[in-house]
C-alpha cells in the first residue's frame, strides 16, 4: 500500500493507493511513515494546486471500497463539478433511490475519498448539512472552490 502525507488547509491529511488506484484520502491523526507511489505523488501534487485555488481535473483512478448503494451513491456525487452543490435529496434521486436522501448521507458519511468524492458539494435543503470531516472543513472546502481559479 503506497502511502503519502500532506498539508491541506483542513489539516494533515493521508493519501493511499494500491497499484492501480486511490483507495483513501482522510484526515491523519499524525504524519507516519510514508511510502509514496507515482500515483500517491500524482494525487498530492494535484490536490496541492487544488488547495492553492486553482480548479484541477482529478483524473485519477479511484477504488473506495463500500456496498453497492455506496458505491452508486459515489459515482452519482462524481457528477457534481467544481464548484456546484447538490443536496441529498437530488443525489438520492440521481443514484436511483429517490426519497433515500437519509440513506444517502450515511454513504456521504462513510466515503473514504474525502474531495476527490465530493461529498463536500452537498447540502441539506435548508443550510450547510453535514460532513463527516466537520461544518468548517466543509465550508473551507466550498469557500475555496468558490474562490477557485479557472
Amino acid at each position: 500500500m503506497a502511502r503519502e502525507y500532506l498539508s491541506s488547509p483542513i489539516g494533515l491529511l493521508v493519501l493511499e493507493a494500491n497499484d492501480r488506484a486511490v483507495t483513501r484520502l482522510a484526515p491523519a491523526e499524525a504524519e507516519g511513515p510514508a511510502c509514496p507511489s507515482a500515483l500517491t505523488q500524482r494525487g498530492a501534487a494535484l490536490l496541492a494546486r487544488y488547495f492553492a485555488g486553482e480548479r484541477v481535473d482529478f483524473d485519477l483512478p479511484l477504488a473506495p471500497g463500500g456496498t453497492a448503494f455506496q458505491q452508486r451513491v459515489w459515482r452519482a456525487l462524481a457528477q457534481t463539478g467544481w464548484g456546484e452543490t447538490t443536496t441529498y435529496g437530488a443525489l438520492a434521486a440521481a443514484a436511483g433511490a429517490p426519497g433515500a436522501a437519509r440513506a444517502v448521507g450515511n454513504a456521504l458519511g462513510r466515503n473514504p475519498i474525502l474531495i476527490l468524492i465530493p461529498c463536500h458539494r452537498v447540502l441539506a435543503a435548508h443550510g450547510l448539512g453535514g460532513f463527516a470531516h466537520g461544518p468548517a472543513a466543509k465550508a473551507t472546502l466550498l469557500t475555496l472552490e468558490a474562490g477557485g481559479k479557472e
